[in-house]
């Protein structure tokens, strides 16, 4: 089942997919009654915006290492930087 007293904004992404996971797998068995269904679907959406707030972090964060003629590093650019 969900832990819905656990504070999503303080979920590790790994924790919040796992936790998505779950949810998708009870609405998927079909056997909750409606309102827990709600309830659950609520908490699976808070759960998706944090996984898409944590990826949008890490990807702000990787970054590409440039090589240098004589194939030493030289330095670093953003992985995207438009």
């Amino acid at each position: 089942m969900t832990d819905t007293a656990t504070d999503v904004s303080t979920l590790t992404f790994e924790a919040a997919l796992a936790e998505l996971e779950r949810i998708v797998a009870r609405l998927e068995q079909g056997q909750a009654p409606l309102e827990e269904s709600i309830e659950i679907y609520r908490r699976g959406e808070a759960l998706k915006k944090r996984c898409d707030e944590l990826l949008a972090k890490a990807e702000a964060r990787v970054e590409i290492i440039s090589v240098g003629a004589d194939g030493g590093a030289k330095g670093l650019s953003p992985l995207d930087p438009g």
